[in-house]
């Protein structure tokens, strides 16, 4: 077993070695800093239509701007770049609609993602599949927005398995 002086002797790259194997996160010997995410952005072509799925199928909390809407999900939002909106500050290659790739967690098992997907009238392109996010492995359905943008939802729920028969 390695200790702190060892590891440290062998530089920062054992360090981090060492640490994905044991852990399996790695992470730097740099200071944490005090950020998390705030929002990010997409681009919708139709407002009623992406309203409506944003809110009904993703649970967003609609917010209405002055030009356009923003989609909120507890503490995270969407800002959304729409038809009427003239955003101030651009990647250098725009959101366009169609190309976002957003992964939401599921709060429950997979199944009832599904479920719930399929009384919206949504196609589950892929899944069910084992996924890593955010917080370690998951299993994830695969679905698209109105416009086609790539979404994900992602239990952490482990799956119940059934007892065998005596």
């Amino acid at each position: 077993m390695h200790n702190a002086a060892a590891r440290a002797s062998a530089g920062a790259l054992t360090d981090c070695r060492y640490l994905v194997a044991v852990t399996g996160v790695l992470r730097s010997n740099i200071e944490m800093v005090p950020t998390k995410l705030d929002h990010c952005v997409i681009h919708v072509s139709d407002w009623t239509r992406s309203n409506t799925f944003y809110s009904e199928v993703l649970g967003a909390e609609l917010v209405q701007r002055p030009a356009g809407w923003a989609y909120r999900f507890g503490d995270k939002q969407l800002n959304v770049h729409g038809p009427g909106v003239t955003p101030a500050e651009v990647a250098r290659l725009p959101v366009q609609p169609g190309n976002s790739d957003l992964c939401f967690e599921w709060v429950g098992p997979i199944d009832d993602a599904v479920a719930h997907l399929k009384a919206h009238g949504i196609a589950v392109e892929r899944g069910p599949l084992q996924r890593f996010g955010a917080k370690g492995p998951g299993t994830s359905v695969y679905f698209r927005d109105p416009d086609g943008s790539l979404m994900e939802f992602m239990s952490y729920a482990q799956p119940v398995i059934p007892a065998e028969p005596r």
